[in-house]
């Protein structure tokens, strides 16, 4: 009787597929035609249920900043654009179709002062844009503030907001998020707080709302209830502050898989539980309005998909539009004329010109047209071409040749090769003596200097 007093929509159910690793980044738009799905794959898929078969594949897949994980997409309130941030400084604005429109700038790192710099300056946590004014979007950070943009005005940012802290220093806020009227601004803030600020003239940096320890660990989501007396908060402490709709880890040695749990907003118990993984965790949840079907991301390390819940009788549009448009099945008495192939270079038009492949065989026997390398001499050389010598330098093969060369010689002491010609030069003198042999027989030499001296 739970489920009809609540009428959860669980009968059916689809997995949009195509991403490698945990799908992180969840954005259906107003109408529920167009779904975003971002992913610690680095990739962006577009879903679009009217477009879309049976199959369900994405029509399109965008990386928006190589190496950074997608963190958050969220769609303008007119649905023409979207914010996608990822874990690098610049948060980027894409159109319908995934054209980039542009990036916001980055700070310069090395401002101590976050009010002081152009944007932010390390790995952005979240963002969401404003849900009534088409121009403005709120992004927040690890580098511990808060920023609000103008999307017609990349370079420049609207406002800085930096948490109230118990002592000075950088602590990350690690998820943001408007009301429904776009009237305040929540964060969540490493320090375990939650920090809501009104927008007001002339508002600054001080929080109207501190709830100091509202919980344990880092706070990993935010959301405002649509009357906005309601504002519902997820932590990695394991806890839900308020919750309705929320996906669930899987724990290391658990039985239990991913889950989706439903909770009663009044007096906070638990209604349903719905297995979606039983491998994955649950990462990003939303229940549409509109179609009234439900959206849960899941992955791990190798795989990533969003899981869609409908129920026929009381869902709308969305996932029946695609589901019903399963491939057809192929019929025995289906015909297909098989078409008739013209092979361009048969028609008339080309026949005029030789064929290239035998002009191609004629260059390769002309040895001037295809560039024969010249083939190496053996022997002496000719036609100022040096001969190879059995890999040696000239000069070492000709005295070789001459004899004048003994491979012996890396062994040998040098004092010693020389005396051994001693004896030899004295009986056949090669070179110097016998020039003189004519002229000078006997060698006369200079006298030393010291008798000069004498």
């Amino acid at each position: 009787e739970d489920q009809t007093r609540f009428r959860i929509p669980l009968s059916n159910e689809i997995v949009l597929k195509g991403h490698t690793k945990v799908v992180s980044a969840l954005a259906v738009d107003h109408t529920g035609s167009r779904v975003l799905s971002g992913s610690y794959d680095y990739m962006v898929r577009m879903y679009d249920f009217q477009g879309m078969n049976a199959r369900l594949e994405s029509f399109r897949q965008l990386e928006p900043f190589e190496g950074h994980q997608v963190r958050n997409l969220s769609w303008s309130p007119t649905a023409d654009r979207f914010l996608c941030v990822t874990g690098s400084a610049q948060a980027k604005i894409y159109d319908r179709d995934g054209l980039t429109l542009g990036e916001f700038v980055k700070g310069d790192m090395y401002i101590r002062d976050l009010k002081n710099t152009k944007g932010h300056i390390s790995g952005l946590t979240c963002g969401e844009w404003h849900p009534k004014t088409k121009e403005t979007i709120l992004t927040s950070s690890e580098d511990g503030s808060l920023r609000i943009w103008d999307v017609n005005d990349f370079k420049s940012q609207k406002q800085v907001i930096k948490p109230k802290l118990a002592r000075p220093g950088r602590v990350p806020v690690t998820t943001c998020a408007w009301d429904h009227d776009g009237k305040c601004i929540a964060g969540g803030i490493g320090d375990g707080s939650i920090q809501i600020w009104n927008i007001k003239p002339g508002w600054g940096s001080r929080p109207d709302v501190h709830i100091e320890k509202s919980h344990e660990d880092d706070i990993s989501g935010l959301k405002f209830s649509s009357d906005g007396r309601i504002l519902l908060s997820r932590s990695f402490d394991g806890s839900l502050k308020r919750l309705f709709l929320t996906g669930t880890s899987v724990e290391r040695e658990s039985m239990t898989g991913g889950l989706l749990c439903f909770f009663d907003r009044v007096n906070l118990e638990l209604v349903s539980k719905v297995g979606i993984s039983p491998t994955c965790s649950v990462v990003q949840c939303s229940w549409h309005p509109k179609l009234n079907q439900i959206f849960a991301t899941t992955g791990d390390k190798s795989q990533g998909g969003t899981h869609i819940l409908y129920d026929p009788t009381v869902s709308e549009r969305g996932a029946l539009v695609c589901v019903a448009r399963a491939p057809r099945k192929k019929s025995i008495d289906d015909f297909e004329a098989k078409p008739v192939i013209h092979n361009p270079h048969a028609l008339p038009l080309f026949r005029d010109q030789p064929s290239r492949k035998r002009q191609r065989e004629k260059v390769l026997k002309d040895p001037l047209k295809s560039h024969k390398p010249e083939l190496p001499m053996t022997g002496p050389g000719f036609g100022g071409r040096v001969g190879t010598s059995q890999g040696s330098l000239l000069t070492q093969y000709l005295l070789k040749k001459g004899g004048m060369i003994k491979e012996t010689w890396m062994e040998e002491d040098p004092r010693e090769a020389i005396l051994k010609y001693a004896d030899a030069a004295a009986k056949d003198p090669k070179f110097i003596a016998p020039a003189y042999a004519e002229t000078q027989p006997e060698p006369v030499f200079a006298k030393s200097d010291s008798e000069d001296e004498e």
